[in-house]
């Protein structure tokens, strides 16, 4: 249905974090390590890729707007939320 929205954090060989959207977390993470067409442009070539975070979001406009808000997060709070030192605000 439409709020079935789930947000994720991927991290790459080197480190990086990446921050995505989808109704089908294990899909969209098997898509990123397979690389192109459907993957995302910046995560192609920095496998391997390993999934570190995953939480249902609710509807598409909230996963939305929780995905922009963890990526203007520094990386130390982005780390807090993957060790599940930190939850994901309720209200946005």
């Amino acid at each position: 249905m439409a709020s079935d929205w789930s947000v994720y954090i991927i991290r790459t060989a080197n480190g990086a974090l990446y921050t995505g959207i989808s109704t089908d977390v294990p899909r969209r993470f098997a898509e990123h390590q397979a690389g192109a067409p459907k993957g995302a442009r910046s995560l192609r070539g920095k496998g391997p890729l390993q999934l570190v975070f995953s939480s249902p979001a609710g509807d598409r406009s909230r996963a939305s707007k929780l995905e922009w808000h963890i990526k203007q997060w520094p990386r130390q709070r982005k780390e807090a939320l993957v060790l599940g030192e930190l939850s994901l605000p309720d209200a946005l």
